[in-house]
């Protein structure tokens, strides 16, 4: 099997420091450690090592059999894509950012986030092996019920700087999006947001203080930012970006590309099980200028949902 590129690219680099504290098997948004892979952080006096190198979209895929698959994507005309063997998962239907941890120690690489099975929501840790001919080993605990009626679910985890935060976002049928926020292992509500109707695909695409942003797609087509501010009782701001064009995309993968907020998304047609990569500026309403690379070739994604696979610290600012 091939290795996971996350834990290659760790251990490769070098920034495993002494310093690196314990990573908690969650994004709890409150006592997080300290970043072990300082050139790709969004903190304003991070190093800048990591700048130069191309981006690349990191994609999970996540089946209805049971499998997980890393698909990872460099835009270019036609995008080249790699993707490393699957292993076993557990069947989903819906599925939160993965996010890539470390021990103290720097010995244990896994990733953690969370999943919808039937109408109840599980938290996964998975770990990734030292010995790259083993498969990664993933576990699971229950943490709620009651979610049959959520048909997406995505979560922020702002990490970099006080005040810390971590939510969950869940669409559901009935027309609303609902936030939880993640405190420790558990989950608070803080109610539903209407007016989600005819929504469709999301994600998130920036994380900071004093807000979330996510990326959205209709049932006719259109591509929206939804700006929801971490102060209670706030109103969301929606902004069109696109009015159309985009009704074929069940999933959308957004990473941060450049240092001026740009972003890489994999937008992936179930019905073809297909990926079309984009790089957007960041976003701005209409003005939001967008690139097309096209269908990325060599490369089946054949998941319910589709993940990005990030680090705890790698904040994204694409709004």
């Amino acid at each position: 099997m091939k290795s996971q590129r996350f834990a290659l690219a760790l251990a490769g680099a070098g920034l495993l420091a002494a310093t690196v504290a314990s990573v908690p098997a969650a994004a709890t948004g409150q006592a997080d450690p300290k970043p072990y892979f300082v050139g790709k952080t969004a903190q304003p006096n991070a190093a800048k090592a990591a700048t130069a190198e191309p981006c690349e979209s990191a994609v999970g895929v996540p089946t209805a059999a049971g499998t997980m698959q890393e698909i990872y994507s460099i835009p270019g005309r036609p995008p080249q894509a790699d993707s490393l063997e699957p292993y076993k998962f557990v069947g989903t239907r819906a599925n939160a950012t993965w996010y890539g941890a470390v021990n103290a120690a720097g010995t244990q690489f896994y990733y953690y986030g969370l999943l919808l099975q039937g109408g109840s929501l599980y938290r996964h840790t998975t770990y990734l092996p030292a010995d790259e001919s083993k498969s990664p080993v993933p576990t699971f605990k229950k943490v709620g019920t009651g979610w049959s009626s959520f048909k997406s679910i995505a979560t922020s985890n702002y990490s970099v700087a006080q005040p810390r935060h971590a939510y969950l976002y869940g669409l559901n049928t009935n027309g609303s999006l609902y936030r939880y926020q993640i405190v420790g292992t558990g989950f608070r509500a803080l109610g539903p947001l209407p007016g989600f109707r005819g929504f469709k695909a999301m994600t998130v695409i920036s994380e900071t203080a004093t807000y979330d942003t996510l990326l959205m797609t209709t049932n006719a087509g259109a591509l929206w930012t939804v700006r929801i501010p971490v102060a209670a009782g706030a109103k969301p701001v929606l902004r069109l970006i696109r009015s159309a064009g985009w009704s074929a995309y069940e999933s959308l993968v957004v990473q941060g590309c450049g240092t001026r907020g740009g972003s890489l998304i994999v937008a992936v047609d179930h019905n073809v099980q297909t990926g079309y990569q984009f790089a957007m500026s960041k976003a701005n309403g209409a003005a939001t200028a967008i690139t097309s690379y096209g269908r990325i070739p060599g490369a089946v994604f054949n998941g319910v949902s589709h993940v990005s696979l990030t680090t705890h610290y790698d904040q994204l600012v694409g709004e």
